[in-house]
């Protein structure tokens, strides 16, 4: 700590701290309701401990040790990442098995992984054969190992080879690879995770498992049996956690929700409500000068707008209908909100709001319990 108040010694501001009301803390900021937050990890825990398979929540939703070490006592094998500064900020926290679900390409990085395969349980996806020379040639001269998935394009467009013969021969690539490990394939349908129509959603995890299964039957023929085969998200983690081809998950925004992830449908139709919001961006009433519309402290630089506007908790008739770089326009037809009123905001899209703050504070029973530092903020290479 520094001499002034709310400094740490690194520079970082602090909404506040532990102890305090909540409506003392400065906004905008982030708040976790931790009540909230242990109940979405526990039931995921406890959903996948009843089908007999992993959870390797994804880190790049919270970018935060913290919550990574908490998902770990509750049964994770370890996190995924995207980028390996992701991942060099969860070990440092204390996490000892990372996968990278990503490929890794540029040589220093592929060198930082390397050398972070000395300190924990790494490992990294695969689509292309130069790199698997790369990624070995770097461990050799490193003196670690590391896990390789195989990724294959189960549907999404992105990454990954095609699957089945492709995918065989990129594994058999890895395992004659001195340094590298093969441990399976990664299977991941991003594009069905906010698909509204359940059985829409149904329908592309389906053809993604049908894939899957046929990749996997092609390596045990070849007598590369996959070890890990790994995917899934929070919009199908009861589509593939129910289906025996997948033997790990890799939920993430779970543990927060949001506003975007709410609006997907069940099976019967109503409100996906497996898990609650437990993130929120509290924000203050800035103006209030006319009737029907309020202004509040949180704008673009403070949540992410790819998936929609945040929607307003718990205020009935009240909308964010405007975001600018400070400001948030809030509509207000009746009237409710007065000048340095606090409410809470529900992101459209958890992942890159984290992204954009330094702190979350964890709260409980109305006051801060706990301040977690994003250490991943900004960890995008």
């Amino acid at each position: 700590m520094t001499g002034r108040p709310g400094i740490t010694e690194s520079g970082r501001t602090r909404p506040g701290d532990i102890g305090m009301p909540v409506g003392a803390l400065l906004t905008p900021c982030l708040i976790v309701d931790l009540d909230v937050l242990e109940r979405n990890i526990a039931y995921l825990a406890r959903h996948a401990a009843e089908r007999g398979v992993r959870l390797r929540p994804h880190a790049k939703t919270h970018k935060s040790p913290d919550i990574a070490m908490l998902q770990m006592a509750h049964g994770a094998v370890g996190v995924c990442c995207q980028k390996v500064s992701e991942a060099e900020a969860m070990v440092r926290g204390g996490v000892n098995n990372v996968l990278v679900s990503n490929q890794v390409v540029q040589p220093r990085m592929i060198d930082r992984l390397a050398a972070l395969a000395r300190e924990a349980r790494v490992g990294v996806c695969v689509d292309d054969a130069g790199n698997v020379d790369a990624l070995s040639a770097a461990a050799s001269r490193a003196g670690s190992e590391i896990d390789v998935l195989v990724e294959i394009d189960v549907g999404a467009g992105r990454c990954g080879v095609q699957p089945g013969a492709q995918a065989v021969h990129l594994a058999q690539r890895v395992a004659g690879a001195p340094g590298l490990r093969f441990a399976g394939i990664q299977a991941y349908q991003g594009s069905a995770q906010h698909v509204r129509e359940y059985a829409r959603r149904k329908a592309l995890i389906d053809a993604a498992i049908r894939e899957t299964e046929r990749t996997v039957q092609q390596l045990n023929e070849a007598g590369l049996a996959p070890g890990v085969i790994t995917g899934s998200g929070t919009g199908t983690y009861d589509l593939e956690g129910a289906h025996t081809v997948f033997n790990e998950l890799q939920c993430g925004s779970y543990v927060f929700m949001d506003a975007d992830y709410q609006r997907i449908e069940t099976e019967d139709h109503r409100p996906f409500d497996a898990f609650d919001n437990s993130l929120f961006l509290y924000t203050t009433v800035m103006s209030k000068t006319r009737a029907g519309r309020a202004v509040c402290d949180a704008g673009l630089k403070a949540h992410s707008v790819d998936s929609g506007l945040p929607a307003v908790h718990a205020l009935p008739g009240v909308r964010y209908i405007q975001a600018s770089d400070e400001h948030g326009v809030l509509e207000d037809p009746d009237d409710v909100l007065r000048l340095g009123d606090q409410l809470r905001l529900i992101p459209g899209h958890c992942d890159p709001t984290v992204n954009l703050h330094d702190w979350l504070v964890g709260i409980r029973n109305g006051h801060v319990e706990c301040l977690w530092p994003v250490a991943a903020r900004g960890a995008v290479f």
